[in-house]
């Protein structure tokens, strides 16, 4: 066999290349509880082939995962989901999307290490699922916006009462978005890099 053309063969693909513009790199981390999407934005938005660590689902997560409103789900991530998109010439964004059942939450000290802010995704149908994710970014003093995933059939509410239902101050984004959508899940990240922003901006101030 040709080594060199062995070689070529095990390296990265042509589109997985860090653009040669590129000279800032941040890192996000998408969050949420179980089913609410995570998997699919990061799959959705990333411009190179995302890395996944889905399992399927068995009985040993029976009564340990709160499936309630996800019956159907058949897989889950079990340890993190990883993408790239390049926001523009200069910069790329990391993503790293974290496992939603609470028994993988170990996992989550080492995805926030070194994370500029994160993007918590929520279903309207399970806002519960929701609370104790947004408390431990509270904890950690990593800056968020929230992401309204729409679902067939979920309930829409006004943003009032989504910030209200989620104790979130004021100046805490939220915005909606399909989670199936390129397009809508840079706005996304777009949305969290604009916050990311004013809140420097304001620290410098």
């Amino acid at each position: 066999m040709d080594f060199e053309s062995s070689e070529q063969a095990l390296g990265p693909r042509s589109e997985d290349v860090l653009p040669a513009t590129a000279t800032a790199a941040v890192k996000v981390v998408i969050v949420g509880g179980f089913g609410v999407g995570k998997t699919t934005l990061v799959g959705s938005v990333s411009e190179i082939r995302p890395l996944t660590t889905e399992e399927t689902m068995t009985q040993a997560g029976v009564g340990v995962d709160d499936t309630a409103g996800v019956e159907r789900k058949t897989s889950t991530t079990v340890a993190m989901d990883f993408g790239r998109i390049s926001i523009n010439e200069e910069l790329v964004l990391y993503l790293f999307g974290t496992p939603g059942q609470e028994r993988f939450w170990f996992l989550w000290r080492g995805l926030f290490e070194g994370a500029l802010g994160a993007v918590v995704l929520v279903d309207t149908r399970r806002l519960e699922v929701s609370f104790d994710v947004i408390g431990r970014l509270e904890e950690r003093g990593v800056p968020f916006v929230v992401a309204v995933n729409s679902f067939p059939e979920a309930p829409a509410y006004p943003v009032d009462e989504l910030r209200g239902a989620l104790d979130l101050p004021a100046n805490v984004p939220i915005v909606l978005c399909d989670a199936r959508s390129r397009a809508s899940s840079r706005d996304v990240l777009m949305a969290l890099m604009r916050y990311l922003q004013t809140l420097a901006s304001a620290h410098q101030g």
